[in-house]
């Protein structure tokens, strides 16, 4: 069974890289809405970190492998970041589809996160 976090990161990650790939077709520069876009996607990165971390020191423990579940989340957090700085320097319409890289790369990792959370390997 899959977490509502889950499900929620998925809707906003599709609607990030929409943004994203709308901002690379018809812009030259990096956009705000992709980039704010992007830290949409940070910000429920670390909701989901927090939340994450209380049920775990409530007692659920991860079925998988603790370290590789963090390991991703870790990963995950930087890449939205990286990807802002990237398109803070190279004002291209590049930097929209590095943006658009971002919510579809965390996606995958997410997507891993929950089947170490839930043991399905």
């Amino acid at each position: 069974m899959t977490d509502p976090f889950f499900w929620i990161g998925t809707a906003l990650f599709a609607v990030s890289a929409v943004i994203c790939l709308v901002a690379a077709a018809t812009t030259r520069y990096p956009g705000d809405a992709a980039i704010l876009s992007v830290a949409a996607v940070e910000l429920f990165l670390v909701i989901f970190g927090v939340a994450a971390g209380v049920r775990q020191a409530g007692g659920e423990a991860v079925r998988g492998e603790p370290w590789e579940f963090w390991g991703y989340l870790i990963t995950a957090l930087v890449l939205p970041i990286a990807a802002f700085w990237w398109a803070i320097l190279d004002k291209s319409r590049w930097s929209n589809v590095v943006l658009a890289a971002v919510p579809i790369t965390v996606f995958v990792m997410l997507f891993r996160m929950e089947q170490i959370w839930n043991g399905a390997f």
